[in-house]
């Protein structure tokens, strides 16, 4: 236990039993944190993520829980899959508004209150708490809002997308730490915002969960037999992921009779590419409700080849099934840009193909499914990488050095990155 223990607010509309990367790390980061003495309050909505209906048993305005050592305080928010503005508006602000509101009454007073972004909005309440219960706010960034959301076709330009980049330097401006998910996040906040106080807080992963040698996880979609290849993707279904490229690439694969596709998970664009698959009669490709992220790791496992698949390049994303990929030595099919391509090149992890190259990530699903032998050595790579270079553990132990640091001192200016 730490001779000065914190006190710790975490805000984040996403959050266990949800799945997602945002809802796995935070959890994982408030049940290390607790496991070392100090005091966590997690602020969070009832659970609706990705399906956007309430979980069974959830709703109203207030619900308590205590997990493990975890204070969890649970708030109301308009739950929606949609992706028109309006709706999406109407969940982001609902949780803006009741977290403000039930922080407010129900959180103590805070040494830190880190704050989740996206959704960007939820910045403002993050302010208000910290200003409340005289906080220092930590504004976490796993991905450049409204950059990402221009991009993306959310936000047209117009008074909601210049607001949106006023907001976005509100929040940096007043924080007194802004961390990033990754280096390039933290490179552009850097060069648009010089003199910030900046830390790389990299996804990471748990390298004794995921790993190569457990028993693979039973569902009977990702049974195989002897000679038969699983090229799996596990994750949101949305629009960024832009899944339809896998579909596109399972079409030009049919021939090769030892690989099959598994998707699982759901989300906003699952129905879609469901009727896409159904329409080409894809019978070497097959969909996967949902599972515990608890089975996650026997997932993995279970599959030969990881797909990790961006629609476009998002500056800054690195999305956290790639760790975990890494972690359970499996090969990478990585479709994007950016750092997560620096990453899979550097350490020789798999093979990285641009946004739209059907052909190219066609060709590396043949062949890995026809050389063992590459996928074995590709998938090694990743594991020692992930080991070395990505290990959660030691993320948050950093994280943790550093707060506790800053608790007793002011030091303006100096980034960790």
């Amino acid at each position: 236990m730490p001779d000065r223990p914190m006190r710790i607010g975490i805000l984040t509309q996403y959050y266990s039993p949800e799945l997602g990367a945002p809802q796995a790390r935070l959890s994982d980061l408030a049940g290390r944190l607790a496991e070392r003495g100090h005091q966590v309050y997690v602020l969070t909505a009832m659970p609706s993520y990705p399906q956007g209906r309430l979980y069974p048993g959830y709703g109203g305005w207030l619900r308590i829980e205590q997990l493990d050592s975890v204070r969890v305080i649970r708030t109301l928010i308009y739950p929606t899959q949609q992706t028109r503005l309006l709706p999406r508006l109407a969940n982001y602000f609902s949780f803006v508004a009741s977290s403000w509101l039930i922080g407010g009454w129900f959180l103590p007073r805070l040494d830190y209150l880190l704050s989740e972004s996206p959704p960007l909005f939820l910045g403002l309440s993050a302010y208000l708490l910290s200003r409340w219960k005289r906080a220092r706010w930590i504004f976490n960034v796993s991905d450049l809002w409204p950059e990402s959301a221009a991009r993306l076709g959310f936000l047209r330009d117009g008074a909601a997308l210049r607001l949106s980049y006023a907001l976005e330097a509100f929040c940096y401006r007043k924080a007194w730490l802004v961390t990033g998910q990754s280096r390039s996040i933290l490179e552009d906040i850097e060069r648009r915002f010089p003199g910030l106080r900046l830390y790389h807080f990299s996804n990471g992963v748990d390298v004794r969960q995921f790993r190569g040698d457990i028993e693979p996880d039973p569902a009977d979609e990702l049974k195989k037999t002897a000679n038969e290849v699983i090229a799996l993707y596990a994750g949101l279904h949305g629009v960024a992921q832009g899944l339809e490229q896998i579909l596109q690439a399972a079409s030009r694969l049919r021939d090769v009779s030892t690989l099959r596709f598994v998707l699982v998970g759901d989300g906003p664009e699952k129905r879609r590419l469901q009727e896409m698959a159904a329409a080409d009669r894809l019978s070497n490709l097959v969909f996967l409700d949902p599972l515990p992220k608890e089975r996650m790791p026997a997932i993995l496992a279970a599959a030969d080849i990881c797909i990790v698949p961006l629609k476009t390049h998002i500056p800054g994303a690195v999305p956290s099934k790639l760790y975990e990929a890494m972690a359970a030595q499996r090969p990478i099919v990585f479709i994007g840009d950016g750092e997560p391509a620096q990453i899979v090149n550097r350490h020789q992890a798999g093979f990285v193909l641009q946004p739209g190259d059907i052909d190219g990530a066609a060709q590396a699903l043949r062949r890995l499914a026809e050389a063992p032998e590459l996928r074995q050595r590709m998938g090694a790579a990743g594991r020692r990488a992930a080991e070395m270079h990505f290990d959660r553990r030691q993320i948050f132990s950093d994280f943790e050095a550093f707060l506790l640091l800053g608790k007793d001192e002011t030091r303006n200016g100096e980034s960790v990155f």
